[in-house]
Order: structure tokens, then sequence, then C-alpha cells
């Protein structure tokens, strides 16, 4: 069903400067399209106008926030796209096994069932230990739940079974993981209706709230591994340029960046990396 509700450009426009003046937020250079759909259905939702939505918004810092999670997209899965794990494992062995150190961040990772996944699959490596884990998300919301590695089991259990395929079948790892066992990294209790994650990885990650249209560094280091999946999408063609750039001069010169399987990078910015299936690795001159 198609919505009643009409939003101007200029309105659009005056309420992305509402939010930047009164907050450190900046959605100016979001997807006009994705942005536009996000207050229409807060709009509808909530049966108010934008000027009621606008005056609210700069009144009272609890509605921003709540504003601001609703037009964020905070969508995540465990083990999401089965296939791309058994070529981050890949990446994983053949550059970084080796280190001494990894650094490995997920930026936009909202709930934290992608940094969980990897550190899972670190453990399965022997990795675990050396590996430094940062993530962040511009909502403090599902930073929350991140932190805590609890989640509803109705919410989750459509994706536990993604732990077996990218684990435990023969077809994506040939049998690598043969004994990979999920209760070791997690409780699991479907008439609590709760997931647990082991303390052991709750305790690893430091988790911080980041806005990535900043693109400041606020870790202080070089990273290995970036992982931002379906975050781009949501950005205009301008801003991903500019995010992608930042991840590229935050990379070691043998690090790599993975994005979401719908995402791309394209134009003369491609050419700082090289990709091979769905990674892209950071090119660098002698």
């Amino acid at each position: 069903m198609s919505s009643n509700i009409i939003i101007s450009k200029e309105e659009i426009n005056r309420l992305q400067y509402a939010i930047k003046k009164v907050s450190s937020y900046d959605f100016s250079d979001y997807s006009y399209n994705s942005f536009y759909r996000r207050i229409e259905k807060i709009l509808e939702d909530d049966k108010i106008t934008i000027d009621y939505l606008i005056d609210n918004l700069t009144k009272d810092y609890n509605y921003l926030e709540r504003v601001v999670r609703n037009i964020t997209v905070n969508t995540t899965e465990l083990f999401r796209d089965p296939e791309t794990w058994f070529h981050i494992r890949m990446a994983l062995e053949q550059k970084y096994a080796a280190k001494k150190s990894i650094n490995i961040w997920h930026a936009g990772c909202s709930s934290g069932q992608e940094v969980y996944s990897l550190m899972i699959l670190l453990n399965e490596l022997g990795l675990l230990e050396k590996a430094s884990i940062y993530a962040s998300d511009i909502n403090e919301a599902v930073l929350n739940v991140a932190i805590s590695g609890r989640y509803k089991y109705h919410e989750l259990s459509d994706y536990i079974d993604n732990f077996d395929k990218a684990l435990n079948s023969d077809e994506i790892n040939h049998g690598k993981f043969p004994h990979a066992d999920i209760k070791k990294y997690m409780e699991i209790n479907r008439f609590k209706d709760f997931v647990q994650m082991k303390e052991f990885l709750v305790e690893k990650p430091l988790f911080i709230k980041h806005d990535l249209v900043s693109c400041e560094n606020i870790f202080d280091r070089d990273f290995d591994l970036i992982l931002c999946r379906n975050v781009l999408i949501y950005f205009n063609h301008d801003l991903q340029n500019k995010v992608i750039n930042f991840f590229y001069d935050n990379l070691t010169k043998d690090g790599c960046l993975i994005i979401g399987r719908h995402e791309g990078i394209i134009g003369s910015i491609a050419s700082n990396f090289q990709k091979k299936d769905a990674i892209y690795f950071r090119r660098y001159s002698l």
C-alpha cells in the first residue's frame, strides 16, 4: 500500500539541517531515497507532520535519539551469507595467520551478530587470542545489545542454521571444521527466548559509538581487516567514496575490506583495491 504522505525536498533539507544543528549527526549525504523512505515511515507510524518532527527533535534529546534509531539501518545476521565466510577464512589463513597480531574493525556493527560470527571463526582457526576486535555503530541502543551479547531467540532462530552452513558444511568448508559445536559459543534457550554468547566472546571486543560520516579513526591504529557490510548502500555516491577512501587510508599495506554482497567500489577509487571473490585487498606502492 502506498503512503499518502508527501514530503518536499525542501522539507527533507530542513529536517537534515535541524538534526545537524542540534547534534553531531549529519544525514545530508545519505541516499535521498533511503532517507525519504525512513522519514515517511516515521511520519506515517506516529501520525505526525514534518513540522512536528522537527520541532520535537530540536527540543528533546531523547526524541532525537529515537528518530535517529529509526533513520539508521540496523540489520545483521549470524554468519550472514555463509559462502562469504569461506572467503573470509581463506584471507585470514593465507594473509594473517602468521602475523603476531591482527587488528579488526567492524564499522556499522549494529547489534553485533557479525562481530560474534567472526570471533567464532577466529577461534576455530586458533587466531582469536592474537586478534584485537573493535566495533562501532551510530546507534547506541543496538550497541548495548552487542555489548551484552544477548539476543531474543525468536529474532535469531532463522540465522542459527548459518553456523552449520558456514563452519560445518562440506560444500563450503570442505570439512575444515568437522566438529564445530555451536554450544561452545552460545547458550540457546528456546523456552526462555534467549541466546547468550559465552563470556570469553562477550569480553573480547571494544564497542564504541561512532558515526562513519565523520571519517575519523577513533581507534588510532591501522587495521588488517575492516568489515562494513550493507552500510554504504544508504549513503550517496560522494559519501560512499569518502568513506571508502577513509577505509583505504586506515588499512595496513596488506589489509582488506569486506563490504556487502550487493555493494561495490566503482570509479577511480576502485584502482586502490584488488577484488577477489567477496574481498577487496588494498593495493600499495613499494
